[in-house]
């Protein structure tokens, strides 16, 4: 059987980042690929641990069955000893067979666990790398906490492309403040992003990161600020994006991927939590961070991923969380170097 490994995890950006460590481990035993989708697929540009990225675009050219079929001949062609199914759908488990890997690891709870050779147990309690990471484990081993932070590698051009931007901002080589004001799910976008840098930009720059979607949040922001933020949205790659966050003196963000960057750049962080909770397996895994959030709601959590309105219409877990709470986790976290307890509740 070949050594060479492949892992296939084709969900979301948050769940690339968090993949990293299972690919390092793997990587001590022998050479590893990664099929990923087109989003997720620069993340893992310049890491030591990924032999070839190979891009699957399930909803794009490689979209129905001739796609799969494609791919699959392609995996058939490298020979893999086993596969890794970070992502658990049917259709990766179809696709692993397909490919005629012999050895398939994934999870027990999968909707794809039927095609798999050996099926893993992912406890409610983990944190989802510790869950990723699992796949490659002994069944009895309990993942180490010093593996689960992951990994990311910005090269030559992102940190140029963070210096040209700071640069024409005036506010290269000083500090700054991060702020990931979107989430694809409206009801995980807190909303006193502004009020907070408004509070904040006596003491420092505000940088905002996030895509073009998110560009009028940035503008709001930067009205808040005096016209003094430095707007990344929509101006920065992913990797660029982490570059600039792990330059950062803190990160405040949503439950979204920017959360998953900083835990990479091991960059301070403040995660506002709202429909969902940490308690999921997706906090942040920085050395350094705080949870924001109503813990004492009783209708939270009310969605896996965050739903598109409040089912209750009233929205407390997010509008109840305050910009002072929220500033005074911002000052704990850059003046005092102890991290503080998790979660921190709003009051």
């Amino acid at each position: 059987m070949s050594g060479r490994a492949l892992v296939v995890q084709t969900s979301f950006l948050g769940d690339t980042v968090l993949t990293t460590p299972l690919l390092a481990h793997l990587a001590e035993r022998g050479l590893v690929d990664v099929v990923v989708t087109p989003a997720s697929a620069p993340l893992l540009a310049n890491n030591p641990a990924v032999g070839e990225t190979i891009v699957y675009d399930k909803r794009g050219r490689d979209a129905g069955v001739a796609g799969f079929l494609r791919l699959a001949r392609a995996l058939r062609e490298r020979r893999y000893g086993a596969a890794y199914l970070a992502q658990g759908s049917v259709r990766t488990g179809a696709l692993a067979i397909a490919a005629g890997i012999p050895r398939r690891v994934g999870f027990v709870t999968s909707a794809g666990r039927h095609f798999y050779t050996e099926r893993v147990a992912a406890p409610d309690n983990d944190h989802h790398a510790a869950r990723l990471l699992r796949l490659a484990l002994d069944s009895d081993a309990e993942p180490a906490t010093e593996l689960l932070r992951p990994r990311l590698y910005p090269g030559r051009p992102e940190r140029d492309a963070v210096d040209d931007l700071l640069r024409r901002a005036g506010a290269f080589g000083g500090p700054f403040v991060a702020m990931a004001p979107g989430s694809v799910w409206a009801t995980k976008r807190w909303p006193y992003y502004a009020e907070l840098a408004a509070r904040l930009a006596p003491q420092a720059r505000i940088a905002v990161v996030g895509s073009a979607d998110d560009t009028e949040l940035a503008r709001a922001i930067d009205a808040a600020t005096g016209g003094r933020a430095i707007d990344a949205t929509g101006q920065l790659t992913l990797l660029a994006s982490a570059e600039l966050i792990g330059r950062a003196s803190v990160l405040i963000t949503n439950d979204s991927a920017p959360l998953h960057l900083a835990s990479a750049m091991g960059t301070p962080t403040i995660a506002v939590f709202g429909p969902t909770v940490p308690e999921f397996g997706f906090g942040p895994l920085a050395p350094r961070a705080a949870i924001a959030g109503r813990s004492e709601l009783a209708c939270r959590p009310c969605d896996r991923h965050g739903p598109r309105r409040c089912p209750l219409g009233h929205w407390r877990c997010m509008r109840e969380i305050t910009p002072e709470h929220v500033a005074a986790l911002v000052h704990q976290l850059m003046l005092d170097p102890r991290p503080p307890a998790l979660p921190t509740p709003a009051p």
